[in-house]
């Protein structure tokens, strides 16, 4: 299993948001370029890097903070958050984003999902974000009723290289992922899952690792690596082991 670290990106700054909510952000980093570095220097081997501002506005807002990142690690970063049509997804691509992660565009433009794997084979993942079992979109403004797991098996056979998902209702609460449902849609589905949503310790992680250690591709998180409750190379490390 991969520990992704996350960097949650509003207004150029790292920030961390509870359960979504963009008025309750608390700013960890100013500069995302040094944070990137210090995950890589951790030990860390992928990063999870997130345009919040561009999930609301549906279009890259921080690209400035994204380059600063890409400049200074050699280790591959996945994005989200605002990406919403093949010429953005080639953007970023090009600009050396290792894979695009599709969150809003997977539910209302599936067409887009089909033709991006297609286009960029092992590049696009999907990003499944919930609230009581029905995916949140826009940034989490907007719930729908579609439920995760249907969503999910939509995209069985379009080639997705992940799929992202993230209970809304543990995100950056500090209470523990929701092993249960995350469990349940991994089983549910042949494409790899990562976790996301409240893990906020080791506990946490080796929960989810013996869960499924074959299930899952990798684990996200985000407040507790910055909050010092989980050390990132030593999260790496486990995982891995």
């Amino acid at each position: 299993m991969i520990f992704f670290p996350a960097i949650d990106l509003k207004g150029g700054q790292c920030v961390r948001l509870l359960r979504g909510d963009m008025n309750k952000a608390t700013v960890f980093n100013d500069d995302a370029g040094a944070q990137g570095c210090a995950f890589e220097a951790s030990g860390c081997e992928w990063i999870h890097v997130v345009d919040l501002n561009g999930a609301f506005e549906g279009r890259p807002v921080n690209a400035t903070a994204v380059r600063a990142i890409l400049e200074v690690v050699n280790i591959p970063v996945q994005l989200g958050g605002g990406i919403r049509d093949i010429d953005t997804i080639a953007y970023w691509l090009e600009t050396g984003i290792a894979r695009v992660i599709l969150g809003t565009a997977a539910l209302r433009n599936p067409d887009l999902v089909q033709h991006a794997c297609k286009e960029f084979p092992g590049q696009v993942a999907v990003g499944i974000d919930a609230q009581d079992t029905l995916v949140a979109v826009e940034g989490w403004a907007k719930v729908s009723e579609m439920r995760a797991c249907d969503l999910a098996l939509r995209f069985e056979d379009a080639g997705v290289a992940a799929i992202i998902y993230t209970d809304i209702n543990r995100d950056g609460a500090m209470q523990g992922p929701n092993v249960e449902a995350t469990k349940a849609l991994a089983e549910a589905i042949s494409t790899p899952v990562i976790a996301s949503g409240g893990v906020s310790s080791m506990a946490d992680l080796k929960a989810l690792k013996d869960a499924g250690d074959d299930l899952f591709e990798g684990v996200i998180s985000g407040r507790a690596v910055y909050d010092g409750e989980i050390d990132p190379g030593t999260a790496t490390q486990f995982l891995k082991g």
